[in-house]
């Protein structure tokens, strides 16, 4: 199957998308016929063991029977747990709290078969994602197809920001400014000149060294100046943030007493 967020990318398109926080394949089915570029799975934060295949498999089966892309994102940097990902079918993984450039190559070279003109360190079997052994151009195509980028929502990888952006094939940057609020020492305050100049650091940085910037969509306006800001991986929302206003609406257009 061909990659299409990889290929959004790699035509200076925009990806837009929604987080599944309640990790259900029928919802992920639903959002692909909804005609969604990709269902983001934050394994960080909630969801399933990503350890536990056969959970992921019916996660991937429900993106695969209507062509949305999976963008996963892992709990740990650990390059087995990428390779595992990988090898399940996921083809879109990102990074959490990254702080150095290692952190991200080691993750990257481990997503590889040849990696910068050399070995790379991904495992040769016959997984799901090999369709058991009847893919025949199966390393090729993964190498192609496969995306590993990751998040920027630690002080120490804003300062490293150049070094991380010169990984051979580090796929994107997603900007976390909820987490880099943290960092900063401002929780919660997303508009702290501290918070903002970072992000800005971070998306002037990853545009001129030409790779693409993803990040959090605070309503369509602000979508809308992130895409004319050259954002390429957007999330709309989530959805129990979407329930929240639906269900929210109905309750307060309801004239009786309850």
């Amino acid at each position: 199957m061909v990659n299409e967020l990889r290929e959004t990318l790699d035509s200076d398109g925009v990806a837009l998308g929604v987080l599944d926080n309640t990790y259900s394949p029928t919802l992920v089915e639903f959002y692909g016929e909804l005609g969604m570029d990709f269902v983001w799975l934050d394994f960080e934060h909630g969801g399933p063991d990503p350890w536990d295949a056969s959970k992921v498999e019916d996660l991937l089966r429900a993106a695969e029977g209507t062509d949305v892309d999976l963008l996963v994102r892992l709990p740990d940097t650990d390059p087995t747990l990428v390779r595992k990902a990988l090898d399940l079918g996921v083809r879109n993984v990102f990074l959490p709290r990254v702080k150095t450039a290692d952190d991200v190559e080691e993750a990257v070279r481990s997503a590889r078969f040849t990696y910068d003109g050399e070995p790379g360190e991904r495992g040769l079997g016959s997984p799901r994602a090999r369709r058991w052994g009847l893919k025949d151009d199966y390393v090729e195509r993964e190498d192609a197809e496969t995306v590993v980028g990751t998040t920027i929502e630690t002080k120490e990888a804003v300062e490293n920001i150049d070094d991380i952006l010169s990984v051979p094939e580090l796929g994107f940057v997603f900007l976390g400014p909820l987490d880099l609020s943290v960092s900063y020492g401002h929780p919660g305050k997303l508009d702290h000149p501290d918070v903002q100049d970072a992000l800005e650091t971070v998306r002037t940085a990853a545009i001129d060294a030409d790779v693409p910037v993803g990040g959090l969509g605070f309503g369509m306006d602000d979508v809308n100046e992130k895409v004319d800001a050259g954002y390429q991986i957007l999330n709309l929302g989530s959805t129990t943030g979407a329930l929240k206003g639906a269900v929210q609406g109905w309750l307060d257009g309801y004239d009786g007493e309850r």
